[in-house]
């Protein structure tokens, strides 16, 4: 690509004088080209070195480079890539470009190592490739090269028809050059606007318009035999573009001006107007076309001060009057075409008048120090198609072996021993001055150090100078640069050789590359290992290449295992633009997660900030809970890759593995056997069962031994993980029920025991009456942490010595306080939390009351301004929403003589999300009484039950759902609530 002007670029008047060179303009003081002047002789023989120069013989296997030079062009595609595409490294791209003209101008080729698509040089590029086939289609043939030559043909013929939308409208550009060249990333991830450039009727450009006319026209000479209606429709297009650029005669950068400084159009658009006419004659037979050419040929430039017609420089995306000198001699045979064709070539080859282009120690023909290889390679087709045609004999042998030693010089035939072509020969470059393959998620050259990808058949610049040297580097844009026009000439010469000198492609080539490096990575660094908590951060990065994508819907998990039944807090802390992480889930069994969702934030190799994604939070428990995180899934104490943090794409992982577990266990443990007693007093009993067996593969984790107080509204649990418990502060001379169920690793239940009854025996002493059930309590003084109850007092036959002061959970109500009083301070609450809380008098004589009615209050939320770091302060649990939003519930029970097992299901239905919930509903009869719930703080006042959210399961997004449940009593009937509502509003049931 030519940017004179290109950041961090010197020497940028280069290409600027070359092309003032190649228009045949009067030179400026101070500029100059180097030439070489020999001391020649007309008709002197030739010197042994200048035999070297000359002499060409077929010997490297040009079917294999012809192979892989066309690849080449499969790695320059833009827009969405084809089936037939077989670079694995590359994926869909640009697919935008064009709307902001609202024109599909997708597909077409990446002009070289960067991402804008200059129509000028792409239309050069497809003209020398379609005229390789139009002259040697048998060299493609033989080669197996005919079908990748045909797709990629069609492929950037396909984007000039969508680029000519109307007769007078070509869009000439897509992207903005300096904006385009100042990131260094992949394609795939473009990260700026592509502005689309056009000539019209009003603002023209021949030499635009008049280059894809010539392209269309050689490419439908090309599809000809195999496709004639695609044939047409391209010479249709050809046709209209011929005319508009003959009509409005302009130099197209002076239209499309962000050119100017990459592609102007130094020659001028009188050598497109000679070009495009011929392309077409060739096409359509047309001798008014030929006609056409002729007359505007005298037009062409001229060497500075002379009407000799320009021979010191040659046929590149500029200037194509050098091409045609030879389809003008080779067409027509008239001496002035054959005279400026020789003259042309023999100053490559020769010289004329004592100069030629200057040649290096070891056979290259070096004519500018940009892209040098590239001019070799143009000239050598050129050459070859003119040897073939003329009946100068000693000519004929000339060009064609200039021809062929420049070839084989690409190839490896040099001082060097070097290929220039990548992935060709031996010592091939590595490093081309290519985005997309150097594969840099940093936007920068230098990272990685290495080039991640195999640009094969890549024709490279290669020296600068006539002296052999060459250096293959990244950042060397005039060494290792490589473009499409680079490639034109140089593929259309294989195809030519390929036909003399025969040779056998690679089978099964190319092969799909693999990834260097973990592509998608998430690492963790242990910032806070507190005693209650783990603060983590999370970063996400996104160093992909194979092909590059952005991470759009990226997603991952956390995983711990929690310790005892304390609720687990998750805490946000700073996050680089992914919502905060998720409140915890469980998984299965006792394996929690907290997930943290960045669809919509995407991550992708683009830059040092865009490819990573970085999120800090805290996990851990409140105050009296127990934390320990050395036996979580995903914990890593030490920073860096953590592959026990999965990654998903969408709903498929790419990073990481999920936790290691037997298969999921839905077997519950056998049902306990009955207990019995085996020690018994007033106060206390002890009963023993026989054990469960449990065979799902979690193994049996527990029991829950629940006791029933006959004749009162008191139902108690507890936990034990052996088959026998000790009960204590019982009441004489009081009738009890037990019953027991066995828990296993993945927390499935078994049904409940057959119940034991037992009446414990009265006391030594006289009283075995209890004191009178206190007074409903009542809070006041509420905060955030805690709160103060009163009531009313008891009264005892003897008197009332303290009270008990519980509070409402699972697997056992707590007893939070004992006092002499009717008034108790509660202190340790989590704030914004429902509490429930009765009161227990208790006489001298150990005698319990019956329980007050249960309170329930809620504490107050923290309006503390969280800091931007994870803190210790816990995550209060979400008040819950009051709109009519829609739900289901689902309610089902197992039952037994006396009790049940309910378990109920909860989905948000509405649009909505959730953030807490409070369900409600009613027994139908009076007899039906909840003893213990779990994932939900239950309370009853007569036959009505509400269950408010935890701090883990409180927020509900639209089509969410979550489950809670409840062992209940009942005295003989147990029919289903036939109502829910959810925050006021009504549910469906399910």
């Amino acid at each position: 690509m030519q940017h004179p002007n290109r950041p961090g670029r010197s020497g940028g008047g280069r290409p600027r004088l070359r092309r003032l060179l190649a228009a045949g303009v009067a030179l400026t003081s101070g500029l100059a080209l180097a030439v070489s002047t020999l001391p020649l002789t007309a008709g002197a023989a030739p010197t042994a070195a200048e035999r070297a120069e000359v002499a060409g013989t077929g010997m490297f296997n040009y079917p294999e480079a012809l192979q892989k030079s066309l690849l080449f062009y499969e790695a320059q595609q833009s827009g969405k890539k084809p089936s037939w595409n077989r670079v694995s490294w590359r994926g869909d791209s640009a697919l935008t470009d064009g709307a902001d003209v609202g024109v599909d101008l997708t597909g077409g080729w990446y002009d070289a190592g960067d991402h804008v698509k200059f129509g000028f040089p792409m239309a050069f590029s497809a003209t020398m490739l379609a005229w390789g086939a139009v002259e040697y289609r048998d060299g493609y043939v033989a080669s197996g090269q005919l079908t990748p030559l045909l797709n990629n043909l069609r492929f950037v013929n396909d984007y000039f028809i969508k680029a000519h939308p109307s007769a007078n409208v070509l869009y000439g550009q897509v992207g903005k050059g300096d904006d385009d060249h100042k990131w260094w990333g992949p394609a795939e991830v473009l990260p700026m606007a592509r502005p689309a450039y056009k000539i019209d009727a009003s603002c023209g450009g021949a030499d635009l318009a008049g280059e894809t006319a010539a392209a269309m026209a050689a490419s439908s000479m090309v599809f000809r035999p195999t496709d004639a209606a695609y044939a047409d429709k391209l010479l249709t297009h050809a046709k209209q573009l011929y005319t508009f650029a003959d009509t409005v005669r302009k130099s197209y950068h002076e239209c499309i001006t962000d050119a100017t400084s990459f592609y102007k159009s130094w020659s001028g658009y009188q050598d497109e107007l000679v070009w495009g006419a011929i392309w077409l004659h060739r096409a359509t037979g047309d001798a008014a076309y030929l006609t056409k050419a002729e007359s505007e040929y005298d037009k062409l430039g001229t060497e500075p001060q002379s009407t000799t017609r320009s021979y010191k420089w040659t046929i590149a995306w500029d200037n194509k009057q050098f091409g045609a000198y030879v389809l003008l001699a080779n067409l027509t045979g008239k001496q002035k075409y054959v005279d400026d064709a020789n003259r042309w070539l023999d100053y490559w080859t020769v010289g004329i008048n004592g100069q030629k282009v200057p040649y290096s120690p070891g056979g290259m023909a070096v004519l500018d120090s940009w892209g040098a290889l590239r001019y070799a390679a143009n000239t050598s087709f050129a050459a070859l198609v003119y040897s073939d045609k003329t009946t100068d004999a000693t000519r004929k042998a000339r060009f064609h072996d200039f021809a062929v030693r420049q070839i084989n010089y690409a190839l490896g035939d040099n001082p060097r021993k070097s290929s220039y072509v990548i992935g060709f020969g031996a010592n091939a470059p590595k490093n081309p001055h290519h985005r997309t393959a150097h594969g840099s998620w940093w936007d920068s050259q230098t990272v990685p150090v290495e080039t991640r990808h195999v640009l094969y058949g890549a024709l490279v610049g290669g020296p600068s100078s006539a002296n052999d040297a060459y250096t293959d580097s990244r950042s060397d844009y005039v060494m290792n640069e490589v473009a499409t026009d680079y490639n034109a000439g140089f593929t259309s010469a294989l195809a030519r050789l390929s036909q003399e000198y025969g040779g056998t492609p690679l089978a099964n080539f190319p092969t799909a590359e693999t990834p260097d490096i973990a592509e998608l990575t998430v690492e963790t660094t242990v910032m806070q290992a507190e005693p209650r908590a783990t603060g983590l951060k999370a970063v996400v990065y996104n160093k992909s290449a194979f092909p590059a994508r952005a991470l759009t819907n990226g997603k991952f998990r956390y995983y711990f295992r929690p310790e005892g039944s304390t609720a687990v807090q998750v805490t946000s802390g700073y996050t680089q633009g992914c919502p905060s992480p998720s409140t915890a889930k469980q998984l299965s069994g006792d394996i929690w997660y907290v997930e943290v969702d960045c669809t919509g934030y995407p991550i992708a190799p683009a830059g040092q900030s865009q490819h990573r994604m970085e999120v800090q939070f805290k996990i851990g428990v409140p105050e009296g809970g127990t934390w320990d995180p050395t036996n979580d899934p995903s914990y890593q104490a030490t920073a860096g890759p953590n592959p026990k943090v999965p990654l998903y794409a969408g709903t498929t992982r790419v990073w990481g593995d999920e936790p290691t577990s037997t298969p999921t266990d839905t077997t519950p443990p056998t049902v306990p056997g009955t207990p019995v007693v085996s020690a018994i007093g007033p106060t206390s009993v002890t009963l023993t069962w026989p054990a469960s067996t449990d065979t799902g593969g979690s193994g049996l984790a527990g029991y829950d031994v629940v006791h029933e107080t006959v004749g009162s509204d008191v139902v108690m649990s507890h936990r034990t993980t052996t088959n026998s418990l000790t009960l204590t502060n019982l009441s004489p001379a009081r009738n009890y029920r037990f019953s027991v169920l066995a828990r296993d690793g993945a927390g499935n239940s078994s049904l409940w025991s057959s119940p034991l009854a037992v009446a414990t025996p009265a006391g030594t002493g006289s009283d075995t009456t209890g004191p009178t059930p206190p007074g409903t309590p009542t809070a006041s003084n509420i905060g955030t942490n805690g709160l103060t109850l009163s009531w009313t007092p008891s009264t005892d036959n003897v008197g009332v010595l303290a009270y008990r002061i519980y509070k409402t959970s699972w697997p056992a109500h707590l007893v939070v306080a004992t006092g002499t009083g009717t008034t108790q301070q509660v202190t340790g609450l989590t704030p914004d939390t429902s509490y429930g809380f009765y009161v227990v008098a208790v006489d001298a004589a150990g005698n319990p009351s019956t329980p007050s009615k249960t309170l329930t209050v809620r504490t107050l939320p923290d309006t503390t301004t969280p800091t931007p770091t994870p803190t210790s302060t816990p995550t209060p649990t979400p008040t819950p929403t009051t709109p009519a939003s829609s739900c289901k519930v689902g309610y089902t029970t197992s039952d037994w003589t006396s009790g049940f097992t309910a378990s109920i299901s909860i989905t948000n239905t509405g649009t909505t999300a959730l953030n807490g919930w409070n369900l409600a509903f009613t027994f139908p009869t009076s007899g039906q009484k909840v003893s213990q719930g779990w994932s939900a703080t239950f309370a009853q006042t007569g036959a009505a039950v509400t269950a408010t959210s935890m701090s883990y399961n409180g927020a509900l997004a639209p089509g969410a759902s979550t489950s809670i449940g409840f062992n209940g009593t009942h005295t003989g009937s147990n029919p289903k609530p036939t109502a829910f509502t959810l925050n006021g509003a009504a549910c469906t049931i399910s």
